[in-house]
């Protein structure tokens, strides 16, 4: 998870915003029970009245109250209503203090409307009122000779005695001729008002939070991809084979897109719902703390049930990306390979060697999607349980009176919020572990350290104005991991304008060797030196730049001839055309329609293995490098075209070193110096000549390509 967390920090704005549009749309989703309970319990069971303070009353009714208030809750109550109009009511004041005045009134309230509810309470009162108007009696003495029926009242809940008083301001309001439909109704619009603007805004702010939720998953999987690739980059062969190309590949496609899909929902929902949780918490509690337990017992239920589930399923996420990798891993070398595979008809083979991974992959995600199958059932059975059980005791609580059905209403509402709130972190614990696991993924790559690294002070300037020229001293190399060197100590040095050929048997080393030149692996004793210079002192970019390389496979990227000849940037038409001519390539580029723009496919799978050749050359050619790398570049051409293109070439590279691989002796028999390997080692030096004498593996070679004729002639005269 801290990996996922890493990812996201750059867009901490953006997060804050979220949290707070998630603030306001708690605020309102929890408002709603609220105003639904309010609903009920005032503007249904109440007539819409809230409390025990009437807007209006009589100054009979006030006078008939006052006489069971001590003298400062008359004072206040008094001073609250004012003087009454001409039809004596009076009119509560806009600056009254509603809350104190609902405890004033709750007790007298009661006393009044269960006197008036008999003939001889009612009669009663009147006789206490007139009593107190002429002085006969005080308010104290009203409240000692009725203390007992006080003292009962105010042993009642506040709930029972709000719905008393509630009572004797409907009457008051009746009595006053008021319509209590319309007070209901308006009380009614009021409330419903309220409540569809909480939707609006919460339908609102969801849209926004998803959009902002969008923009930063997408951003974050946008960056992931760029850092990835970028890092690949950078990778030496060590590293690719460490990881495998498939499972980067996988790390690049499959594990992103899990860290992204994450990303919405981890700040849509998983933020959204701890804050919804602590709310609903806060609100359960004011509206009915004697059922908070059960919420308690249904969080320790819900917390158990995902706890244990995840930790059975997250081990095998793991397995998982790693079996999506072998299935990648097969599916690319059977698409790869797939016209060895048709030549030798293995494709029964194959399709079982992907048949089993391919089960393996699903094993593994049946076994998760079946642990995770409980997730639902067991939260819904949490749910319904928790609402039977709140119905169950809440009922007693409402029969008791010490509950409205309005509040018991909201406690329901709010207890499903919370547990909502925990079934939506459930949902996101499906989805959580995997994107973990692809999250550590994709960071070992991006923490993996880059065995070539340029220097951290580079001398590009050292070589900028001097020729072409590659010194081997003293080189060997071994492979990472491997227990024997491919190449031990080489020596030799490439001048200048000159040409260097390097021939031997299939892995003697050559392709290493050159491999080297370039920096795509460092060596691991001596030095190779370019333009003078240690290349281990040169920034990869200026080193590779000074380098025209053509790899023993042609690779052509998707696109056309001239982005492919292009590749190397900042190369003119001119430029272009004429490393087409010098490469032999123009005569087929005429050809086609569009000549210079015809498309390449991917891996240049639309034309030929000789023209993918040229064009590889063409594209080094272009680049006008003081030095050039043929690695075996020349095997897919005919004798003519190769003989051809080596005479364009020698124009070419005047000032240039080039350095060739080779297998065919004709290729590089009028090469300065040739260098024989065997075994990681030179064991000839010379021209072609020199070698046909001295050197016997040289030798052996040429006898299985050259004629008796040929080699004579060679010893005798020239080269």
């Amino acid at each position: 998870m801290k990996n996922i967390f890493r990812f996201i920090k750059k867009s901490r704005l953006a997060i804050l915003a979220i949290i707070i549009l998630l603030i306001i749309q708690a605020y309102c989703d929890l408002a709603l029970p609220e105003y639904t309970s309010d609903l009920l319990n005032v503007g249904l069971q109440q007539n819409g009245i809230e409390d025990a303070v009437p807007e209006t009353i009589r100054d009979e009714s006030l006078s008939k109250l006052v006489i069971f208030l001590s003298d400062s809750d008359a004072q206040c109550l008094s001073s609250a209503y004012g003087t009454p109009d001409s039809s004596g009511v009076r009119r509560l004041s806009d600056d009254a203090d509603r809350e104190k005045l609902n405890d004033i009134l709750l007790v007298p309230e009661s006393m009044v409307i269960q006197l008036e509810s008999t003939p001889d309470g009612a009669d009663s009162l009147s006789r206490m009122l007139s009593a107190v108007r002429s002085g006969d009696m005080t308010s104290s003495d009203i409240r000692a000779q009725m203390s007992e029926g006080i003292q009962k009242l105010e042993e009642l809940t506040d709930t029972y005695l709000n719905q008393i008083a509630v009572g004797y301001v409907s009457a008051e309001y009746s009595a006053q001729g008021l319509d209590l439909n319309d007070i209901r109704n308006s009380y009614l619009f009021r409330v419903g008002g309220k409540m569809l603007v909480m939707s609006l805004v919460m339908a609102i702010v969801a849209i926004i939070t998803g959009y902002i939720a969008s923009v930063v998953s997408a951003g974050v999987g946008r960056d992931l991809r760029a850092r990835l690739f970028e890092k690949v980059m950078g990778f030496t062969g060590a590293e690719i084979e460490k990881f495998s190309t498939a499972s980067l590949i996988t790390r690049c496609t499959n594990d992103i897109q899990q860290v992204q899909m994450l990303m919405v929902m981890l700040l849509r929902m998983v933020t959204y719902a701890p804050i919804l949780a602590i709310a609903g918490v806060i609100k359960v509690i004011h509206t009915g703390s004697q059922m908070s337990w059960i919420i308690v017992v249904a969080v320790i239920a819900l917390a158990i049930c995902i706890g244990v589930l995840f930790s059975v399923a997250y081990p095998k996420f793991k397995i998982m990306q790693d079996l999506v990798d072998k299935l990648n891993l097969v599916s690319r070398e059977m698409l790869t390979g797939i016209m060895p595979i048709r030549a030798f008809g293995r494709q029964k083979y194959e399709e079982k060697r992907f048949s089993a991974a391919n089960t393996d992959l699903f094993k593994t995600q049946l076994f998760t999607n079946r642990t995770m199958t409980f997730m639902m059932p067991a939260m819904m059975f949490i749910m319904n349980g928790v609402s039977v059980l709140i119905v169950w005791v809440g009922g007693h609580g409402v029969d008791n009176s010490t509950i409205q059905v309005g509040d018991l209403t909201a406690f329901i509402t709010y207890s499903m919020v919370i547990i909502m709130s925990f079934l939506m972190l459930s949902m996101i614990s499906i989805m959580l572990p995997r994107a973990g696991v692809a999250a550590d993924r994709i960071e070992e790559v991006l923490e993996t350290p880059i065995s070539l690294a340029d220097p951290e002070k580079a001398y590009d300037n050292n070589v900028v104005n001097k020729p072409g020229e590659v010194v081997f001293s003293d080189v060997s190399f071994t492979y990472p991991g491997a227990d024997d060197p491919v190449l031990e100590h080489i020596s030799f040095t490439a001048g200048a304008g000159t040409t260097t050929a390097i021939i031997g048997s299939t892995g003697c080393g050559k392709s290493t060797l050159v491999h080297l030149i370039p920096r795509f692996y460092d060596v691991t004793e001596g030095s190779i030196s370019v333009c003078g210079e240690d290349i281990r002192r040169i920034s990869q970019k200026k080193l590779r730049d000074m380098i025209g390389y053509v790899p023993q496979k042609g690779i052509l990227f998707s696109g056309t001839i001239e982005s492919n000849l292009k590749y190397a940037g900042d190369i003119s038409d001119e430029e272009m055309v004429k490393a087409a001519e010098i490469a032999q390539a123009v005569e087929f580029i005429s050809e086609k329609r569009t000549g210079y723009q015809s498309p390449i496919a991917q891996n240049g799978s639309n034309v030929s293995g000789g023209q993918r050749q040229r064009l590889s050359i063409a594209r080094a050619i272009a680049k006008r490098p003081k030095i050039y790398v043929f690695d075996d570049a020349f095997s897919a051409l005919d004798y003519k075209t190769d003989a051809a293109l080596r005479t364009a070439l020698s124009s070419q590279t005047k000032d240039a070193a080039v350095i060739i691989v080779a297998q065919r002796i004709s290729t590089i028999m009028n090469a300065d110096q040739i260098l024989v390997m065997e075994d990681g080692k030179i064991v000839g030096r010379g021209t072609h000549r020199e070698l046909l004498k001295s050197c016997d593996t040289y030798l052996e070679i040429a006898r299985g390509q050259l004629s008796e004729t040929e080699i004579q002639n060679a010893l005798k005269g020239g080269n």
